[in-house]
């Protein structure tokens, strides 16, 4: 039996640190991860708006805390779909970081109106800021994306598919089991089964749910373990052992 074979964990895969625009300063790769061992989750993933430049600083404060953090980043696609994308390695996370950054438009960032866009050491010291606006789409389709992530090792679903806002289901009808993704994400978990129920998305859909944090304030606290998908149990076996 592996590490990761139990029935179910308290994770949250799904957050953002003071790299995104909209992500609170307070929202420290160190700060997120401490705040997540203490809540008692198993494990957790740094996901920024299309930059990975912050995991980094979430792997070494993992270790400190002793919680495991898989890097990833919540990718923009084309078509403004949202998909959370996870890497086994820190190396596979930066390597489609940089693919995904060269496809953003040169837009530039303004602070004053979308936020600061951090790059922290585990100290919380600033280290660089991004320039280019990671809120916007890049340039990769939808399509493409499963196999993009698949040849890091990685492991990816759309993000928040019961929202109203840059899901799949919001902004291109429905779901089918053609695009390639196995899991899915929901805001609130009760709302998989009317959506599956209403042909949104396919029946055999791996449902999970994430916080999508931002703020502190809003990090998982699960009170009981939930159901992990096996692709993403053998991503964390692959990446912690």
């Amino acid at each position: 039996m592996g590490r990761f074979s139990a029935p179910a964990y308290k994770y949250d895969l799904h957050l953002h640190s003071c790299l995104s625009p909209c992500g609170d300063n307070e929202m420290t790769p160190a700060t997120l991860v401490g705040m997540a061992k203490a809540l008692g989750l198993d494990f957790i993933a740094l996901t920024d708006h299309n930059s990975s430049l912050n995991c980094p600083a979430a792997l070494e404060a993992g270790r400190f805390y002793q919680i495991p953090v898989l890097p990833g980043m919540e990718l923009c696609t084309a078509e403004e779909v949202h998909v959370v994308c996870l890497f086994p390695t820190l190396e596979a996370a930066l390597a489609f970081g940089e693919e995904v950054y060269a496809a953003l438009p040169p837009i530039q960032n303004d602070p004053a109106i979308f936020g600061d866009q951090l790059v922290m050491d585990t100290e919380d010291q600033i280290v660089g800021r991004v320039d280019k606006l990671l809120i916007n789409a890049c340039s990769i389709p939808l399509s493409q994306v499963p196999q993009r992530v698949a040849a890091g090792g990685g492991v990816c679903w759309p993000a928040h598919l019961d929202k109203g806002a840059n899901s799949l289901v919001s902004n291109l009808g429905i779901m089918s089991g053609e695009m390639g993704f196995s899991i899915g994400e929901f805001a609130r978990i009760e709302r998989a089964g009317q959506m599956i129920a209403d042909g949104l998305v396919p029946a055999d859909i791996k449902a999970i749910t994430n916080s999508d944090a931002h703020y502190l304030k809003d990090i998982k606290d699960p009170s009981q373990g939930e159901y992990l998908p096996g692709e993403i149990r053998a991503l964390l076996e692959t990446a912690v052992g």
